[in-house]
């Protein structure tokens, strides 16, 4: 006779779960391979970070103490003086948009600055990219030269436009009148726009290109057999399929625009509020010695650009990371707190019910 027979385990039952990436013993690992560079960011970036907020609150002691008749010194706490004194209008100048307090002034080159290079940049970064993508006799040669104008340093390419807009320069020589391009008027702004485009548009057209690459060549081939044109293909095909990457590059392009400061400083000079960025306001104040309300300075600006990078991620969808093992575990805990949602449980835990033998 033989023994009674084995019951079969139900499918799927007795198998082992897939290991997580994240859960075999890798998770560890990464953290132990980036702690050097966490340390590095917490020294250079969080401690400086900490110093700055708390500079915020304090003020420079100035004049002479009416009670000993000494030259004070020191600093005294302030509270939120300083940023308060920020919308307060108490140091007007006159830009390109009338008089108005030199914050705001800064704010609005800023923002303009951004706008405008952006926009410019990332239609000539696209273009970039179309032309990089095709293939064609010296197409290295042309990649080469796109891309040394971002490859020079900033200040050196400063000063480098400098020489071009002086008022005996190639750019005055070209279009045959003297414009005063390096002085406080609108132009300098737009000298400024002309030399960050030329500068910075090609970043843009690498990381497109990097993007146009992975789109597969039998995409292009079906639309050619449809019938497609050139501008429908590019609208309907690479676009879409280029946009993540894209998105990613304006905001790289946008977050870097914002804290500009070493192009309009070295090309166009200090105290130019026609072109005076915040980034520059802030050193000023610090050049003064008045560390507080330049600290206020830059959190205000550090909160604009979380601000903008916020509202890239979440209306744009711009995936900086990259990382699909965590987009996969984020989907994963949706998906579980969605079915305990619908089951009217808590993720985790099941409801159970106890009843008598045989009775409802």
């Amino acid at each position: 006779m033989t023994g009674p027979a084995r019951a079969e385990a139900p499918p799927g039952r007795g198998r082992r779960p897939k290991a997580n990436v994240l859960s075999d013993g890798q998770g560890r690992l990464a953290a132990l391979l980036i702690s050097p560079t966490m340390v590095v960011l917490l020294l250079t970036v969080g401690i400086p970070i900490l110093l700055s907020v708390r500079e915020a609150f304090f003020r420079e002691n100035e004049g002479i103490d009416p009670q000993t008749g000494i030259l004070q010194g020191g600093e005294q706490f302030v509270g939120l003086n300083n940023f308060t004194a920020i919308f307060a209008g108490l140091n007007d100048v006159t830009g390109n948009y009338g008089t108005m307090d030199r914050f705001i002034n800064a704010f609005i080159n800023t923002s303009l600055f951004t706008i405008v290079c952006i926009a410019i940049e990332t239609v000539l970064g696209v273009l970039m990219a179309l032309i990089m993508s095709k293939a064609f006799r010296g197409r290295g040669f042309v990649r080469a030269g796109i891309l040394v104008p971002w490859a020079i340093p900033t200040i050196v390419s400063a000063l480098m436009w400098r020489l071009i807009f002086d008022e005996a320069g190639i750019m005055n020589r070209l279009l045959g009148q003297q414009v005063l391009w390096l002085a406080d008027n609108p132009y300098s702004f737009w000298a400024v726009v002309l030399a960050d485009v030329w500068k910075t548009a090609p970043f843009i057209g690498l990381l497109v290109l990097a993007g146009l690459q992975t789109i597969p060549a039998d995409v292009y081939e079906a639309a050619k057999v449809d019938g497609a044109t050139a501008w429908r293909t590019f609208w309907r095909i690479t676009l879409p399929m280029v946009k993540p990457t894209l998105v990613v590059a304006v905001l790289f392009r946008t977050l870097d625009t914002l804290r500009m400061f070493d192009l309009p400083y070295g090309m166009i000079g200090p105290a130019k509020y026609s072109v005076e960025t915040l980034s520059m306001f802030a050193y000023e104040e610090a050049n003064q010695t008045r560390y507080g309300p330049a600290a206020a300075y830059s959190i205000v600006l550090f909160l604009y650009i979380v601000l903008i990078a916020y509202l890239f991620v979440r209306l744009l969808g711009a995936d900086v990371v990259g990382d699909e093992e965590s987009k996969a575990l984020k989907e994963q805990r949706r998906r579980k707190k969605e079915r305990a949602r619908l089951a009217g449980t808590r993720p985790g835990k099941q409801r159970t019910s106890i009843t008598s033998g045989g009775m409802p």
